[in-house]
């Protein structure tokens, strides 16, 4: 009978202390389809765009009280580094203010210099240069040319003949205007030629563009040429379309042939597309040829660029015959 009691005491299920409820995965069930619900409804309703709002304008003083340590480190760093990056620009632009004024102090003395000795020898003053700024467009499609096109044509007055040079010297000569862009050929193509003078000895040559690579070449000269690797080619301006003293090229090879009396030298140019998209392009003002008996004129373009040509008055036929000399072109017909 005993044994009986204990038996169904042992059976019996001892009573839980605290009440439980519905079952936990029960619980996730109910709470994420309420989840969803509820941000469905928000999505379409926006009920709770104004509470977000004011827990965020609540939220907002915790928030810049979290992030100032680590503003305050980037704060300090960053005064600290821009401090001393400060000091060292301020000392390198104090040095190149230094060496920029000795330069202007010498350019002063030599513009001084030459307005005084052009007033002695009665010479004229240099031309001024008309210039007009243009972009590069894009290059051309001719992989056989150098060639490239930019946004100044003959509406902008930009007409065929004017040199084009970037910040660092000359690229090229426009070829060819259309009404809105110009066609430029550049100095390394092989159908265009510029006279070039050695800044080092003032020697005069033509450079030619070699045309297969972004070089220039030099034919022509003797082999002792007094031409030295490293030496600058600037512009000679005897052609009157480039003006004097522009940077063409650097010389970076010179070859010498036993059996060729002439030297293969190879320059670099100073310029080129691929460092600037904006050049200038510079027009060289024409002179008039005035002969001193008879008066001249100016006649029509030639390929797009302003060309003079002298011009000579009619004169009776009892002058025509006289021992007085007359200019060759006189009874030329005019282009």
């Amino acid at each position: 009978m005993v044994q009986g009691f204990h038996q169904n005491l042992e059976q019996q299920q001892a009573p839980a202390f605290f009440a439980r409820g519905p079952s936990p995965f029960a619980r996730l069930v109910f709470f994420a389809a309420l989840s969803l619900t509820l941000i469905a409804t928000d999505s379409r309703l926006q009920y709770l765009a104004t509470v977000r709002e004011n827990l965020m304008v609540l939220l907002h003083p915790l928030q810049l009280i979290a992030n100032a340590p680590s503003q305050l480190y980037q704060f300090t760093n960053e005064y600290f580094s821009t401090h001393h990056r400060l000091l060292n620009e301020n000392e390198q632009l104090k040095k190149q203010a230094l060496k920029q004024d000795v330069a202007l102090q010498q350019l002063n003395m030599l513009i001084l210099e030459n307005a005084n000795l052009r007033d002695l020898l009665q010479t004229n003053q240099t031309l001024v240069e008309s210039t007009a700024l243009a972009e590069i467009l894009h290059v051309g499609r001719d992989p056989f040319t150098k060639k490239i096109i930019v946004n100044r044509g003959s509406n902008h007055e930009v007409s065929a003949g004017a040199a084009v040079v970037d910040a660092a010297g000359v690229i090229g000569q426009v070829t060819r205007t259309y009404p809105s862009t110009s066609e430029v050929t550049l100095i390394t193509d092989k159908s265009l030629a510029i006279p070039i003078q050695v800044e080092r000895n003032g020697l005069r040559a033509i450079a030619f563009g070699h045309g297969r690579d972004n070089t220039l070449d030099l034919p022509y000269l003797p082999a002792n040429v007094d031409i030295k690797r490293g030496d600058k080619l600037v512009t000679s301006g005897i052609d009157g379309v480039y003006p004097v003293g522009l940077a063409v090229a650097t010389v970076t090879d010179i070859k010498v042939s036993p059996g060729s009396p002439f030297a293969q030298i190879v320059c670099e140019p100073t310029g080129g597309i691929e460092k600037h998209r904006q050049v200038l392009l510079v027009r060289t003002p024409q002179v008039d040829i005035v002969n001193n008996n008879t008066p001249s004129q100016t006649s029509g373009k030639k390929n797009n660029a302003e060309k003079t040509q002298p011009q000579t008055l009619k004169q009776p036929k009892q002058q025509q015959n006289s021992t007085k000399p007359q200019p060759d072109n006189a009874n030329k017909p005019h282009a």
